[in-house]
């Protein structure tokens, strides 16, 4: 039984309830923030007398501006493709040498698992200008590809470092009892590490993911084309003249771009589960 329950209802309110109250009223703020400007008429938006965390009265006028004056929808959809195509790219390799690294056993695994986590810690602002001329050498520049391949030079890093530590947390005589019955590494791999490792692998994608989808500099550099721009890129872009900055179409923008993530968190987050190992190995 945990402290606050043993203090009975006051204990509960101040050691529990009030600290979770209060966590998501900060989580929730900015999203609040977001909702009201997004709402606000410009008039009272640009009132300095008027107060920023609610609204006299409401308006769609940003909604509408936004799906009609800037092809918000079409950057939409690039953000997709691009995040999705690179999150599987990247989770496919990263599996594969995440796996490697934990279990295979060849000289220098413990120092290229260090050198993929340094990797990892390069920021891409060190990196986007030779990858600049390597997308320009492939041609791709100024295409959906030119994220698609550069993406993965920071998500399978992640992936690899990420899934290693989850492989390594799978005992090892599950493997070894399923080698026994036959299966080859490649099907052990297939129908057993994998189907267990599924929280792990969710958690790489989910973190990749969101990762694309937020990326700035690489977007900013390699696509110029308004047609094939992403979201960070086009609200940035379009949504601001000088210093002049539209806040109802910006914070509109915002808190659309962000309902995908949401969604995903949601969805997928019931399915982290803990324990899928336990009693699975043979007695």
């Amino acid at each position: 039984m945990s402290r606050a329950a043993r203090q009975g209802p006051v204990g509960r309110l101040l050691g529990l309830w009030l600290p979770l109250g209060l966590l998501m009223v900060f989580t929730l703020f900015p999203f609040w923030w977001m909702l009201v400007t997004s709402v606000k008429p410009d008039p009272e938006l640009y009132d300095a007398r008027q107060s920023p965390l609610w609204t006299k009265s409401l308006t769609v006028e940003h909604y509408r501006g936004l799906f009609t004056q800037v092809p918000f929808l079409t950057w939409v959809g690039n953000s997709l493709l691009v995040s999705a195509t690179a999150t599987l790219l990247s989770l496919a390799v990263g599996t594969l040498a995440g796996y490697s690294l934990a279990r295979l056993r060849f000289r220098g695994a413990t120092t290229l698992g260090t050198v993929i986590f340094v990797a990892y810690l390069v920021p891409t602002t060190l990196l986007f200008l030779p990858l600049a001329f390597v997308v320009r050498w492939l041609g791709i520049y100024n295409t959906p590809w030119a994220l698609i391949v550069t993406y993965p030079t920071f998500l399978v890093p992640f992936c690899s470092w990420f899934l290693m530590g989850y492989f390594k947390t799978i005992p090892r005589e599950i493997e070894e009892c399923a080698t026994i019955d036959g299966c080859s590494r490649i099907q052990v791999l297939w129908r057993i590490v994998l189907p267990l490792a599924t929280p792990g692998i969710l958690s790489a994608a989910i973190f990749a993911f969101t990762f694309s989808w937020n990326e700035f500099i690489y977007a900013l550099t390699f696509i110029q084309a308004p047609a094939y721009k992403t979201i960070p890129v086009g609200v940035v872009g379009q949504l601001s003249t000088g210093d002049v900055l539209f806040w109802g179409k910006l914070m509109a923008a915002a808190l659309l771009g962000s309902i995908p993530i949401a969604l995903i968190y949601a969805t997928v987050s019931g399915q982290f589960a803990a324990g899928l190992t336990t009693g699975a190995v043979k007695g």
